[in-house]
This record gives structure tokens, C-alpha cells and sequence, in this order.
């Protein structure tokens, strides 16, 4: 039997001790001969990757136990961390850098080079000829930019050649069949990958060094990403030159599109090691496909450009791998946690290898994506999706509106997806609606619409998301009077200037900003070299670093913000929050803060992350005069 409380303020077991303590998640699905390997994030350790193998006869196992963290911090985000081969799984251990191999039979690792953690490695290929790995290197020297390359690494001595360098960066090394030929990416300031990249292929010579290397796709207004060997003399890859990531292909016959789609078949790369597709033999491979309708998974015929569809039962398809007729693919649902998935084309068989550790509760506490896509001010139309309150536990009173909780990913590039994510039901379980925004900027949509934010950051997504406000309240379906928004890293920064100096500075009542964006010029000055220019394109000008700071914006803030901060945070460094806390200060606007001193950009340690999730529901509780359903740990607000 249900029963009517006010909204925001329904007891719910969706808790966030139990999201930060019982959930895992996956990443780098990889396959080779008959395994499968992945990584596993264990928030109860620390934030902890390890890396696990299934053999494909039942048994999985951790091959990494103890102190090992599989992650790279190559460009901060790493990825690409690990490379199984027939010696064994090469993997870059996150505390020294350095770059180990674990011998998967017996479990013995062994140290493979020996650098400082200043030298960073990441996005292995293996020369199986030549017995080397071939790696994207990353050095960080005193007083100078960090200098990115591509080297060898002898396996035995772990001594290091330079391949390849005098580009600002590369990713993506990969060798023909029979060795003699590497494909690889280049790209440099002050374009990021998702702007501008070359697509380079070199011979190799019996040496292990290149030869000559010829640029054959792309430029500075065409992103080429994950180049694969479908056989010695033909190469795919993933283009955007005709306004869509579209697979083509390279061969003796030039660069042509296999298959021309007003859909995109990848997404940017913000980490090393995406896999948006999988070969299954010389013709055919596997992709994923997103468009306004949702994911589905493809099979491509590479010699006809023809698609079939396979399956569409997942809102998410990551990290694409293929083995002996079996696609594999990391599988997000919309109620349910990610899965490790294998498909056997023959038969469209699909089986659950893994499922991350969820929640005990019945499906029907989540509440499932709504896509929306609605018109903004200048006659352009934006997306997002929407949640609507769930709960089969309690009701609406009559006549209330549910408050609602507008969501701004990173990036900007990024994109929300439908997958379930249980952040957001923690909240829309307790009686809050929920609009996750893809403004203008964000990937998923193609190329122009990813451009669109180019020269209007801080402007047009912002407005994206009070149009989608708008739009929500005019269907009737939330309380404008009740609106908070929040944001992490570049969602962070565009919470903060929504709140600032957005054109409607009574949309938004109150904001929480996860390691967010208050100083643009400062970030200019402090950040890493992977993004140390991504701001030139953004903002458009040297002005507008000043002009669409929110710090310089405070006088026009009248809202309450609570700031949530890593300690060690090398992409937005805790200055940019710490100035935006003492200015509110200084102005009496209620602020919270708090600074987890351990944890970088982005919390992956199970106790920071319930309580930042804890410390933010209960901001916006008393923000809104909210008895809170949970009894929450005390939260310093100065001012309120």
C-alpha cells in the first residue's frame, strides 16, 4: 500500500552507503585466444582497478591482487592500461608508473621497467616478431611541458628506444599482421582529439625502428580515432570527416568511407583504449551505433558497406572485443548494473559473464530514461534525459510538482547516457525529477552539434539547460520554483556559471559543483598539457577567459553552493574551489565545502563518495526546506 509524502523526502533503500559500498564498475573489456579480460573498480579498496580473467570454461580470476592498481595516469585520465599477449598481461601499475607482466598461469608479476613515476606508459601494441612492446610514453620534466612519444620497450631489460617524436601527442600504436607496419595517431595544440587528428602509418624495419612515415587521413579539422588491421594491406578506422564518426577504410585503392551513416559509431577520447568496434574476421566486424533513437549493436559488411542490426536490448555498448564468432562487449542497462555480455552471432545467443554488484532492491524503485529533445532560444534544439520521481512505495500529494535536479556532464564533450546510473536514483527515489542534459558541445550527435559550443562555452550551455527547465515546466511535469543544478569538472563549470551570470538567475535555486571550473584564466595557467589549450577553441578569445569566469561574477550570485573537492586534483586544482568558498563567504551567500585530501579528479574511494552524495542531498534538503528521508551526517553551511 502506498502512501502520499512530500516530495524529496521518500525513505528509500537506494542509499548512498549502499552505492558507494556494494557497486563496482567495469572498463577495458579485452579479448585474446579464448580469454576475456577487464578491469574492475573497487570503490571499498580505494578506488582500486584490478585486473580479472575469465578463460571461457567458467572460472574468473584476479590477476592483480594485493597493492597492484592497474591504471595509467598518462594525459591524468590514463586508459589503455594493460595488454595481454602470449608472454602474459603487460599492465601499468598506478602508484609507480611503471609497466609489469603478470604471467597469467601462475599469477607471478614481474617488474618490467623500472623509470620514475614521472615517465608514464599507456595504449600497448606487441611485436610479436621482434619481441618488444611498442607504448605511448609520457615524460614530465622539471620546469617544462611534459613531452609525449612513442617508444619500444625491451620485455628483458626494460630499457626504452624512442619510436617516434616531435608531435605534442600520440595514441592508438598498432602493427600489421606481419610487423612491418605501424599505424598510429598524432595530434597537436591546440587541438584535442575529438578536433583534429592525423591518422600516420610507418615501415618498420627489421630493426624494430621506423622508417617512413606518411600521414594517409585527416588533419586539423578531421578526428580520426582507433585505427585496427583488418589485414596486412587494409586499415579501419573511425572518421567524422563527413560530420558523423563513420568507419572507413585505407588500402592500395586510398581512403574511402565503408559506410556513410548520419550516426555516430564512436565517442571522443578522453581516454587511451576505446573500442567502439570489433573485427570479426578479413570482411565483417562488429560496431556500436548511437543516434537520437539509442545504442544498438551492428554487423558491418566492410566489402558492401551494409548493415545488419543484432541486438538493441542494451542503453550502453562499451569496449567492443570479438573472439571465434563472439562478440563481447561491456553491456549498461537501464535497471539493472553493467554487465560483462558475450553474444554468439550464429544463434543471438547473449550471456551474462559478470554483473557488477548491485543493489537488493526490485527494479521497479528505478526509474527508467525518458529521451527528450526540446527547442532552445535561438531555434536550435537541445537533449537531454529525464527522470521522473519513482518510488512504489509512496505517491505524489495531489497537486505538488516533484523539485527537480538538473545534471551537467563533463567535458564539455561528454555525453548522459540511459544507462542506469544510480546517483540518479538515488535521488528520483527519494522524490526528486532528474534532467540529465546533452547541451550543445556534447558527443553522440555529430560533429556540428559537438561545435557548436565552440567560442560559447559558458553561453549556450548554460542556456541549454535553462531552456530544458522551461520546457520540463511548461509540460507541467516539475516545480520551477524549486530548481538546483550540479556539475562535475567542466559540468561543474558550467553549474557554477549558470549560477552566475546565466541570462535567468532565478532558474536555479541552489548548485552543487564537483571539482568544478571558477577561474578560467587560472585553470589556463594550472592545468595539465593535455588540456592546456583545449580553453583557445571553447571560449574563442583571450577575453572571455575573464568575462565568463564565475569568480568574477560573484556580485550576480544570490544562491546557495556547496563545493566538493579531490586534494590531489591535477585537471581542476582545489584552488579553483577554494577562491569560489572565500568569495561566497566574503559576500554571506550560504557555501558548504569539503576536501577529500586523498582523491584526484573524480572520488573512486567507497567512504568520499557517500559522503559527497550525502552532503549534497542534504544540502539541497535544507536548501529547500526538505525534511530529508535519511538521517545525514552534519554539513557545515557558513551563511545559511
Amino acid at each position: 500500500m502506498t502512501k502520499a509524502l512530500p516530495c524529496g523526502s521518500w525513505p528509500s533503500p537506494i542509499t548512498a552507503e549502499a552505492i558507494a559500498g556494494e557497486t563496482t564498475s567495469y572498463s577495458e573489456l579485452r579479448a585474446f585466444d579464448d580469454h576475456l579480460f577487464w578491469l574492475e573498480n573497487r570503490p571499498l579498496e580505494q578506488g582500486r582497478s584490478t585486473l580479472i580473467m575469465f578463460d571461457g570454461a567458467g572460472s574468473i580470476r584476479e590477476l592483480t591482487p594485493g597493492d597492484y592498481f592497474v591504471r595509467s595516469r598518462v594525459h591524468e585520465y590514463g586508459g589503455a592500461a594493460y595488454l595481454p599477449t602470449e608472454r602474459g598481461v603487460f599492465f601499468v601499475n598506478f602508484t609507480d608508473q611503471n609497466i609489469y607482466l603478470v604471467e597469467v598461469s601462475t599469477g607471478t608479476v614481474k617488474q618490467i621497467t623500472t623509470s620514475h613515476s614521472n615517465t608514464r606508459f599507456c595504449d600497448f601494441c606487441w611485436d610479436d616478431v621482434r619481441q618488444q612492446l611498442i607504448t605511448v610514453c609520457e615524460q614530465h620534466l622539471p620546469d617544462q611541458e611534459a613531452m609525449n612519444l612513442l617508444v619500444r620497450v625491451d620485455p628483458e631489460s626494460g630499457e626504452l628506444e624512442t619510436l617516434h617524436s616531435g608531435r605534442d601527442f600520440y595514441a592508438s600504436p598498432r602493427l600489421s599482421e606481419p610487423c612491418d607496419r605501424l599505424a598510429f595517431l598524432t595530434w597537436d595544440h591546440p587541438n584535442m582529439p575529438w578536433d583534429g587528428t592525423e591518422l600516420v602509418v610507418a615501415e618498420v624495419a627489421a630493426s624494430g625502428m621506423l622508417g617512413k612515415a606518411t600521414v594517409i587521413a585527416g588533419g586539423v579539422a578531421e578526428s580520426i580515432l582507433q585505427p585496427l588491421w583488418l589485414a596486412p594491406d587494409a586499415l579501419l578506422f573511425l572518421s567524422d570527416l563527413n560530420g558523423f564518426w563513420n568507419l572507413y577504410r585505407y588500402d592500395s585503392s586510398g581512403v574511402y568511407c565503408i559506410l556513410a551513416d548520419g550516426a555516430e559509431y564512436a565517442s571522443p577520447a578522453w581516454v587511451f583504449g576505446l573500442s567502439s568496434y570489433a573485427l570479426l574476421d578479413d570482411r565483417h566486424l562488429v560496431a556500436r551505433r548511437f543516434s537520437t533513437d539509442g545504442s544498438e549493436l551492428v554487423l558491418v559488411d566492410t566489402a558492401t558497406g551494409f548493415a545488419s542490426p543484432l541486438d538493441s536490448s542494451w542503453a550502453s555498448y562499451d569496449f567492443l572485443a570479438a573472439s571465434h564468432g563472439v562478440v563481447h562487449f561491456i553491456g549498461g542497462s537501464s535497471n539493472a548494473p553493467a554487465s560483462i555480455v558475450s553474444h554468439t552471432l550464429e544463434d543471438g545467443a547473449t550471456r551474462i559473464v559478470q554483473q557488477a554488484d548491485g543493489l537488493a532492491v526490485d527494479p521497479s524503485w528505478y526509474s527508467i530514461a525518458e529521451a527528450i529533445e526540446y527547442p532552445t532560444r535561438d531555434g536550435a534544439m537541445a537533449h537531454g534525459y529525464f527522470y521522473a520521481p519513482e518510488n512504489p512505495q509512496v505517491e505524489t500529494p495531489f497537486a505538488e510538482q516533484p523539485p527537480l535536479i538538473v545534471m551537467t556532464h563533463g567535458g564539455p564533450t561528454a555525453m548522459a547516457s540511459a544507462a542506469l546510473t544510480l546517483k540518479i536514483q538515488y535521488f528520483t527515489s527519494r522524490g526528486w525529477a532528474v534532467l540529465d542534459v546533452n547541451y550543445r558541445g556534447s558527443s553522440g550527435y555529430g560533429r556540428d552539434y559537438r561545435e557548436a559550443l565552440l567560442g560559447f562555452w559558458g553561453i549556450r550551455d548554460v542556456s541549454d539547460c535553462e531552456d530544458g527547465v522551461r520546457y520540463l515546466a511548461g509540460l507541467g511535469r516539475i516545480d520551477a520554483a524549486r530548481v538546483a543544478i550540479r556539475g562535475g569538472s567542466a559540468g561543474g563549470y558550467t553549474t557554477l556559471a549558470a549560477l552566475t551570470f546565466g541570462t535567468s538567475l532565478q532558474t536555479f535555486r541552489a548548485g552543487a559543483s564537483y571539482y568544478g571550473i571558477g577561474d578560467l584564466r587560472a585553470l589556463a595557467r594550472d592545468t595539465h598539457k593535455f588540456e592546456s589549450r583545449y580553453l583557445d577553441r571553447l571560449l574563442g578569445s583571450d577575453a572571455a577567459l575573464d568575462e565568463r569566469s564565475p569568480i568574477h561574477h560573484i556580485d550576480r550570485l544570490r544562491c546557495p553552493v556547496v563545493f566538493l573537492q579531490g586534494g590531489q586534483d591535477k585537471v581542476v586544482p582545489p584552488n579553483q574551489a577554494e577562491a569560489m568558498v572565500h568569495a561566497l563567504r566574503e559576500k554571506g551567500i550560504p557555501v558548504a565545502y569539503l576536501n577529500f585530501p586523498e582523491e584526484g579528479h573524480g572520488f573512486r574511494s567507497g567512504p568520499n563518495i557517500q559522503r559527497a552524495i550525502e552532503a549534497e542531498y542534504g544540502f539541497f534538503c535544507r536548501v529547500f526546506g526538505i525534511e530529508p528521508a535519511d538521517k545525514l551526517p552534519d554539513l557545515e553551511i557558513i551563511n545559511l
